[in-house]
């Protein structure tokens, strides 16, 4: 048998400088992208309270750059990457802010004309409130599709048009509303944030160019006109389209106001509704009076017309619905009602016709205890402990016929009839993190009362001018941290929002089960019918009698006529009626639920959970994915920093010509920190994941499942190749082995599979010729292919020292002259090798 030499050892030779692997200008530039985007929005911190929002674009903004960058990788048009992203948008404002969506994400009519009520529920928030405004859901909605859009005009113009300068006009116009919203200076970290970001995407973009100039592939050589033109005409287009905007924005002023808005107070769905809130601090605009109701079979009888009440109180925010609405339950209002709390049946009743003219919501107002409704569809529903009929979807209420229980107790009869609190339903006895003062104020007006209803009296009888308190359509300047015990003790100045919310903490305080009611005054006599009208809208007090059910407290006093005194209060209310004016702003029809996420009352029907259950979303969600998320983070800046240290290293010349490469440089490779990428990118799926489920439990499984399909394929490709170069590192019996096998899997991968009846010198030349390997990756393949052969045919494989260099010679080379597309990366032909 004819025996050749062993190779003699392999020795690097110095060379130039290379460019960075491909996927260095396709990963950064995207990820610089989208935190330009993210920075920028920081400067909404200046005009939306809390940070809730900035979890919602989070999300939108890696999905808009995780779309971008999968399709860009599969050569898609850039007409296609931006239809996509803006379908990827979509599909996560269908599924976090609508209830009627087509497998929960996917747009149908219902969900586009609630989406629509939402927007303008965000729009009418912004046109009454005062920056900084509450992070609820339409504004949540609004935001993400603001910032949302703009991530895909960043991506777009710095990936895909390579013109990333052009990115700063648009950023700008993100700073620029919110600058032009708030009342103070946005703070000065925000601008920090934005300019690093921004110089962060030059950068990228800079250095991009700069190494392809110095390989001779700078733009413009060898470059068509048209191609040449492009960035220009893109850059122009920025500029102009920065100018309009610009122009655009500073019509908006600095009390909330959108542009073009004319204080009407009109929804975008072409009605009114009422939001299911209260709020201790704000200014009352009740823009243009507008009617909503026509009332017949009242005769001249004066009621509070309930829409809705809110059973959860929030520190410093007001009142609103537990669970944010999603626990509500109800039954077909057109069938049967179960009888009202405190209705037996047996007392008189009224028939009551309403007729909406311009009411577009998803509640639907009622007068007392409802015994039957006439004239809906079965898609409404009646809550018997909320005393609400409610719908999932923002509409058009029908005309529908109520009949009514309206008897009154009397003062007496309250007087003997406490509510025994272990029968009532614990979200109307509830109430967390009350200013002491107001308490110790509730107990002092309560002391010397020895029931239920003289209590409540008490507390009622509080809010008049004599103690102090004045009406007014906005609060008074904050003194006090508590904007409750401002309100109770300091200002005392408000309209029927605050007084309501008061007065039900109060009560609660003391032990005494109550909730916030909001609806509609008396409204005005007009010929045979009593009109309703959008200058009616009121918050008041329902406090509960064991016998006797919910009876209506309103401490809020009007005097233009519309006021309802029920005949208990008579004759101990005269001094309390001592304000002066009228009330609440009512709100577009389009307005969504303003705490938490919109309404899904219809999902829990003929559930076992109840109201009792937990009032707020949990936080320990995004508490663990912020854990998570700054782990990944750390470990993704060690790895980094890592790589670019070794790359240079790889890149600098060797010392000497005669000197082997040192043999730790192939070592340290493979230890430990040779896994902080996979360790990193691991942390990174579980962030967003739980980041999701914060959002929702649906989103979260769709985006685990989403990238584990992506990304399961590569976790396991990476983990056997570094279980590979473990082996070549260690110089195991195994490492020759290992090494021709991973050799052979890099070939797969990039399109070039080799059979297994090849010889390992014909299986060599192939790798040569069709990967065009330079002189290096030659020689330490010669050397690899000498070991492999010693280690297969020989009686004692040697223990070659020279292994691991050379093989980290061919691994570079392949890098240099055959980079790995994405699709290689994303699904490795190698694991549907057969021989392993």
């Amino acid at each position: 048998m004819t025996t050749t030499a062993p190779p003699l050892p392999h020795t690097p030779k110095p060379r130039p400088a290379a460019p960075p692997p491909v996927w260095t200008s396709s990963v950064l530039a995207p990820v610089a992208a989208g935190l330009a985007t993210l920075f920028a929005s920081t400067s909404l911190t200046g005009v939306v309270s809390g940070w809730a929002w900035f979890g919602y674009l989070l999300v939108a903004v890696v999905l808009i750059a995780s779309t971008g960058l999968a399709l860009r990788s599969l050569r898609a048009p850039t007409i296609v990457v931006g239809l996509a992203q803006l379908l990827v948008l979509l599909f996560l404002i269908t599924g976090a802010f609508t209830t009627s969506g087509i497998l929960k994400i996917f747009p149908g009519p219902d969900a586009l004309e609630e989406l629509r009520g939402v927007l303008g529920a965000a729009a009418e928030q912004i046109r009454i409130g005062l920056p900084p405004v509450e992070g609820t859901p339409p504004i949540l909605c609004l935001i993400t599709i603001a910032i949302g859009l703009v991530a895909v005009l960043v991506d777009t113009l710095a990936v895909a048009a390579a013109a990333p300068a052009a990115t700063g006009l648009v950023l700008l116009c993100v700073y620029a509303v919110p600058a032009a919203l708030a009342e103070d200076m946005l703070p000065w970290w925000t601008f920090l944030l934005g300019a690093a970001a921004f110089a962060g995407l030059l950068a990228v973009d800079g250095n991009h160019r700069h190494r392809r100039w110095r390989n001779r592939d700078a733009p413009g050589l060898g470059n068509s006109a048209s191609t040449l033109s492009a960035p220009v005409g893109v850059v122009a287009a920025a500029i102009a389209m920065g100018l309009v905007i610009g122009t655009a924005v500073t019509g908006v002023g600095t009390v909330g106001s959108l542009p073009g808005g004319t204080g009407s107070g009109r929804g975008g769905a072409g009605g009114f509704g009422v939001e299911p809130f209260t709020q201790l601090r704000g200014l009352l605009d009740q823009g243009e009076n507008v009617e909503l109701f026509k009332v017949y079979g009242l005769g001249a009888d004066k009621r509070l017309l309930r829409a809705f009440t809110l059973d959860t109180y929030t520190p410093n925010k007001g009142w609103g619905l537990a669970q944010n609405g999603r626990a509500q339950q109800g039954v077909q209002a057109n069938k049967g009602l179960p009888p009202a709390p405190g209705d037996d049946g047996a007392g008189p009743a009224r028939e009551i016709r309403i007729e909406p003219t311009n009411w577009v919501d998803n509640w639907l107002p009622i007068y007392g205890a409802p015994r039957s409704l006439n004239g809906l569809a079965d898609n409404w529903l009646y809550d018997p402990v909320g005393g609400a009929v409610f719908t999932t979807t923002k509409q058009n209420a029908p005309a529908y016929t109520e009949t009514a229980s309206i008897k009154e107790p009397s003062k007496d009869e309250l007087r003997l009839d406490d509510a025994r609190l272990a029968e009532v339903p614990p979200q109307f006895t509830q109430v967390d993190r009350v200013d002491p003062r107001v308490v110790a104020k509730a107990k002092q007006l309560t002391d010397n009362e020895s029931n239920n209803f003289d209590k409540a009296q008490a507390i009622w009888s509080f809010f008049t001018a004599q103690n102090g308190f004045v009406y007014d359509t906005k609060t008074a300047d904050a003194t006090d941290s508590d904007a409750l015990a401002d309100f109770v003790l300091n200002g005392k100045r408000g309209f029927c929002e605050q007084y309501a919310s008061a007065m039900a903490v109060m009560l609660r305080s003391v032990g005494i089960p109550s909730r916030v009611a909001i609806g509609f005054t008396s409204g005005t006599p007009k010929g045979d019918h009593v009109s309703i009208s959008s200058e009616d809208a009121h918050a008041w007090v329902e406090v509960y009698f064991q016998t006797k059910g919910w009876v209506s407290f309103d401490p809020t006093p009007l005097l233009d006529g519309r006021a309802v005194v029920p005949p208990y209060l008579q004759n101990d209310a005269g001094s309390s009626t001592t304000n002066d004016t009228q009330e609440v702003p009512s709100a577009p029809a389009s307005s969504a639920p303003a705490t938490g996420t919109p309404r899904d009352p219809g999902a829990d029907l003929g559930a076992d959970g109840g109201p009792g259950q937990q009032e707020e979303e949990p936080l320990w969600p995004a508490i663990l994915a912020g854990i998570l998320g700054g782990l990944a983070a750390a470990l993704t800046v060690v790895a980094i920093v890592r790589s670019r240290l070794r790359y240079r290293a790889l890149m600098r010349p060797s010392s000497s010509p005669d000197s082997p490469e040192p043999e730790h440089g192939f070592l340290d490779n493979q230890n430990v920190t040779n896994w902080l990428p996979l360790i990193a990118i691991g942390l990174w799926v579980a962030a967003f994941a739980f980041l999701a489920a914060w959002v929702s439990w649906w989103f979260a499984l769709a985006l685990v499942i989403i990238l584990g399909g992506l990304g399961t394929p590569t976790a396991i490709r990476e983990i056997k190749r570094r279980l590979r170069l473990q082996k070549i590192a260690s110089r195991s019996p195994a490492a020759a082995d290992a090494a021709w096998r991973e050799l052979m899997d890099e070939c797969a991968d990039r399109g070039l599979p080799l059979s297994g009846g090849d010889t390992v010198r014909v299986a060599g030349r192939k790798v040569v010729e069709k990967h065009r390997l330079d002189e290096e990756g030659r020689s330490g393949l010669r050397t690899v292919i000498g070991v492999v052969e010693r280690s297969w045919y020989s009686d004692k494989p040697a223990d070659d020292q020279t292994l691991g260099p050379a093989f980290d010679e061919v691994r570079k080379s392949l890098k240099r002259n055959a980079p790995m597309s994405w699709k290689g990366r994303l699904f490795p032909r190698s694991l549907r090798r057969r021989d392993k």
